[in-house]
């Protein structure tokens, strides 16, 4: 975005960068802990001041409540329907150990990890009845598209960032304030920039932007805020604006730094609330698009295809108890600020402190206070961006696995829905699953040494039990992947695909990229399970936004170790039992060829080329919506990211660094005359502030324009202007 652009008439570009504060509460309750839930639900002491449920009211349950209760009872019937036959098959395949210990453990696992399987299979395959003949009990847009919008759904749009790329960021909200405008409902809606950002650079491009965006579209409902104090991460950010301004709203949507979303859907969420006023939070399916590396063009194209039948699932069982994502969704304010505030888990460790994965746990909260979570399937013009390639994505679980580990201890808290429980337990098994994977297959070479080989009996007979399990298992993973084709097929979409051809030829790719990349997540996600466990340091980064080709010296140090790993194990099995290979082969060649095929994974380039050859294709590719377009367009208009001494050499850009931070008193007493003798240091010896200072000149307008006056001015007494 170009730097030389001039505000609109009547908005100034120089003014505080944040409205008055209207102060509110948002206090948070002690969590009761999991064993004190866990011994009130075993004394029937599991109930919650204030949480108002069908049964606590005496209401009768809705529809949609009597129908999601009789779906969940056949989901976990079909679940335990099918893991009993598969582990009753196994238990009976298996031929007479020597160590029985070992034999159990395997098949318990087996079990579990089954049972894992199925369940998403079952919700991809009740996702594609929805896709095909529709849910009476969803909620639809179609609800209130015609509903009118009165002046008292205000409704605050935010962003919270931290150290982001500036022009993505500002390129994809410009493109959301843009599409926004056009609906004429624009009136109702303010945008809040709410920054974390502790990079000088950052922060000081990030004003410079924000001043742009406000100039570029006329518009004095543009915000932006620092948080000096940057507690609690995201949720904290989020908490930190409701404090302050929470007031003046009746909902607030939430973006990611990759989020765009159209006016269209803005402006249908909010429609949707006021039709629902027992809805506390709608939760969009954002869809993946904007990258063009091979791991992002197979995650975007998984999504499209595979994934929705999931969401639909999801949908399917959960209807008003459904899961928050943390972004692209709207949320009732009032009882968001009243009932989700998040307090610290007791105790030391990864496991306790803040709460890092605050979305399930607000959605948790939000039910047991009586309001509906509610996903809206159809609803269109919601995007966002995948990781650009494995390293950024397994960088991004890795919050993602302590934070899920974390909500764990949160199952037994009074009050709280069995689904929402459920999702607590599910969010944990998403991660937990990896190393419970890594022993089994590590169980299974163990019997094979002691006690034969699985596959075939004493006699030399193919052992048919475990053969069918083996193909069931594989089955459910590919019945999917199946179905989304069969999907979009019987709905006509083939053509956003680049027709039935590429499509099918797009979905096979796609397997054998996920088939590659399972047992570098499953080791990944082992080794942060262990890190989570035993409180190891994690390191909060934010994955990068753009894509950026992956060293060959990246990939070495995130996967030789597992490779060589790998080969040392094989080694061993080749010297005592060769036939043990066979049962290596599935994560043992991936992990050989992790470092290979991260950094082709992660090649522009090559995901250019599979473009061009209609591989992988999305319907946003082949029909792209305005507001993409837009958002695409602008991004491309790249700057440099600004540098101190452009804040001090340009009067605009220290102008609205001044301004933004509105009247400050920062010149008197102590305080005053350690920063006029240092801004004397600074001049007179041509020295550099320290980050830490360059922050503390941003936040205090009266000191940086000391400073620029005797940097820039060194022999007159002037100010900024």
């Amino acid at each position: 975005m170009s730097r030389t652009s001039r505000p609109a008439k009547g908005v100034s570009a120089f003014g505080p960068s944040m409205p008055l504060h209207a102060r509110g509460a948002m206090v948070a309750q002690p969590w009761r802990g999991f064993t004190r839930g866990l011994v009130d639900a075993v004394k029937g002491r599991g109930a919650v001041r204030g949480a108002a449920t069908t049964a606590s009211t005496g209401v009768a349950p809705a529809a949609w409540e009597q129908a999601a209760r009789l779906r969940r009872r056949v989901l976990m019937a079909l679940i335990a329907l099918s893991t009993v036959l598969a582990t009753t098959v196994l238990a009976s395949s298996q031929p007479t150990y020597e160590h029985p210990l070992l034999q159990w453990l395997q098949i318990g696992l087996f079990a579990l990890l089954f049972a894992w399987v199925s369940a998403g299979c079952i919700t991809a395959v009740m996702g594609f009845w929805v896709l095909v003949k529709g849910d009476q009990h969803a909620l639809s847009k179609n609800t209130a598209s015609q509903r009118p919008l009165s002046a008292s759904a205000r409704t605050a749009v935010i962003m919270p960032i931290c150290n982001e790329d500036v022009s993505t960021v500002f390129a994809g909200l410009r493109a959301t304030c843009e599409s926004l405008a056009t609906t004429g409902a624009d009136r109702l809606f303010d945008v809040f920039i709410l920054s974390d950002s502790s990079d000088p650079a950052v922060r000081a491009a990030e004003l410079a932007a924000w001043s742009e965006l406000r100039g570029q579209l006329g518009s004095d409902r543009i915000f932006y805020r620092w948080r000096q104090r940057r507690i609690k991460r995201k949720a904290g950010n989020v908490a930190d604006f409701c404090r302050r301004w929470g007031r003046n709203y009746r909902y607030m949507v939430v973006l990611d730094a990759d989020s765009v979303m159209s006016g269209d859907c803005l402006v249908t969420l909010v429609r949707l609330m006021e039709t629902h006023p027992t809805a506390g939070i709608l939760q969009t399916a954002p869809q993946g698009c904007g990258l063009n590396t091979v791991h992002a063009r197979g995650q975007q194209f998984s999504s499209r295809v595979t994934g929705r039948l999931f969401t639909a699932g999801m949908q399917y069982w959960q209807l008003g108890e459904a899961h928050y994502w943390g972004h692209n969704a709207i949320i009732r304010v009032e009882p968001f600020m009243k009932h989700c505030a998040l307090a610290p888990l007791e105790g030391e460790g990864g496991l306790s402190g803040e709460i890092m994965s605050h979305d399930f746990v607000e959605a948790a909260l939000m039910r047991r206070a009586g309001y509906h979570v509610w996903l809206v399937p159809d609803l269109v013009g919601s995007y966002e961006q995948q990781p650009p390639h494995i390293l950024a994505e397994l960088q991004r679980d890795r919050r993602w696995c302590q934070g899920n580990l974390q909500n764990a201890r949160l199952i037994t808290e009074p009050g709280l829905h069995a689904v929402h429980r459920g999702m607590l337990v599910t969010g944990a098994l998403a991660y937990l699953s990896a190393p419970l994977w890594l022993v089994y297959v590590a169980l299974g070479a163990m019997l094979w040494l002691v006690g034969g080989n699985v596959f075939f009996t004493p006699e030399g007979d193919l052992t048919i039990g475990v053969l069918s399990l083996w193909a069931g298992t594989i089955s459910m993973l590919v019945l999917p992947r199946l179905l989304g084709v069969m999907a979009v097929v019987m709905k006509d979409e083939q053509r956003f695909h680049g027709g039935t051809t590429k499509l099918v030829q797009s979905a096979f790719i796609e397997f054998g990229l996920s088939a590659m990349q399972a047992p570098l997540r499953m080791v990944a996600h082992s080794i942060f399970v262990v890190a989570a466990l035993t409180g190891l340091k994690l390191e909060w980064k934010s994955p990068p936004r753009e894509a950026t080709d992956v060293s060959w010296q990246e990939a070495r140090q995130s996967f030789a170790k597992a490779g060589l790993s790998v080969l040392a194990i094989a080694a061993v099995l080749a010297l005592l039992h060769p036939p043990a290979l066979l049962w290596l082969l599935p994560v043992g060649v991936p992990l050989l060829l992790a470092i290979p095929f991260t950094v082709l994974t992660s090649r522009t380039g090559l995901g250019e080329k599979v473009r061009q050859s209609e591989l992988l294709l999305v319907p946003e590719e082949s029909w792209t919506p305005s507001v993409l377009r837009r958002a695409w367009n602008y991004a491309q208009q790249t700057s440099q990211p600004l540098g101190w001494t452009e804040v001090l050499d340009n009067p605009r850009l220290c102008a609205v660094v001044s301004g933004a931070m509105g009247s400050r008193r920062t010149s008197q007493g102590l305080r005053g005359h350690a920063r006029r003798a240092r801004i004397e240091q600074l001049a007179s010896q041509g020295a550099k502030p320290t980050p830490a200072e360059v922050m503390r000149f941003l936040s205090e307008p009266g000191s940086l324009q000391q400073l620029r006056a005797a940097v820039v001015f060194p022999r007159q007494a002037s100010t900024c202007h």
